[in-house]
């Protein structure tokens, strides 16, 4: 396994998919060293032990690289989640980059009309406020529900609003009827394109089933996330 492992991070390596090949790497250094462990023979052990040496040097250079393209602003990381996968709740997503300094967030998303969708909206807002970030201000642009639900979708969106001007933060809400894309973007140059927005998440199979509240073991439907980073941020 460990050797399976290895020969997938050289491909993706190759294949300057340097995010995903330094996982492989990292999970077959640790396969190899637990052979390493379980070896006797001394001339066996002495080859794993220069392979592993020769990865770990490869994992650390690759490392410096994505370090130096998230300072340069080249950093593109991809993450596909899989049908029916879990562990992809809005924190898995975002944590990583909400940085202290972030202070305000630009959400483009066109499917904020539906109840569950606004309840998407709301978690997300809820993993803003809960920090470390310093979120003061959310930019929404979404757009109107064309059917009866309008009412709902605006009455909703006005009490998310509501609610966060209690905890001082300011959502500012916007309308268009061409919006197409999906974005999310914070004021310290991180950018996420999820393919299916915020609205990745199964239905879940009843109201008192596990991952009807925990995100996190919610079944997901396939889509990819892709994350950037800008030196500078477009504002709406």
């Amino acid at each position: 396994a460990g050797a399976d492992t290895v020969k997938r991070a050289v491909e993706l390596d190759l294949a300057s998919r340097f995010q995903e090949s330094l996982v492989c790497y990292q999970e077959g250094i640790d396969l190899l060293l637990q052979v390493v462990k379980a070896t006797k023979d001394e001339a066996k052990k002495q080859r794993f032990r220069q392979k592993i040496s020769e990865y770990m040097t490869r994992a650390e250079d690759i490392k410096k690289h994505i370090e130096k393209e998230k300072q340069d602003g080249k950093y593109h990381k991809q993450i596909r989640i899989e049908e029916n996968a879990t562990g992809f709740g809005y924190e898995k997503l975002f944590q990583e980059y909400l940085t202290e300094i972030v202070s305000e967030v630009w959400v483009e998303d066109p499917y904020i009309r539906h109840v569950h969708q606004l309840y998407n909206f709301l978690r997300f807002c809820e993993m803003l406020v809960k920090g470390p970030c310093k979120v003061k201000t959310i930019h929404l642009l979404t757009s109107y529900d064309e059917g009866s639900g309008r009412n709902q979708q605006m009455s909703g969106l006005e009490e998310i609003q509501q609610s966060l001007r209690n905890y001082g933060v300011t959502l500012n809400i916007a309308f268009s009827s061409s919006i197409h894309d999906r974005e999310i973007r914070f004021n310290n140059g991180w950018m996420i394109k999820i393919g299916r927005g915020l609205d990745y998440f199964k239905k879940p199979q009843g109201r008192f089933s596990i991952g009807y509240c925990d995100f996190d073991l919610r079944p997901c439907h396939e889509t990819t996330v892709d994350v950037f980073h800008t030196k500078h941020t477009k504002k709406m």
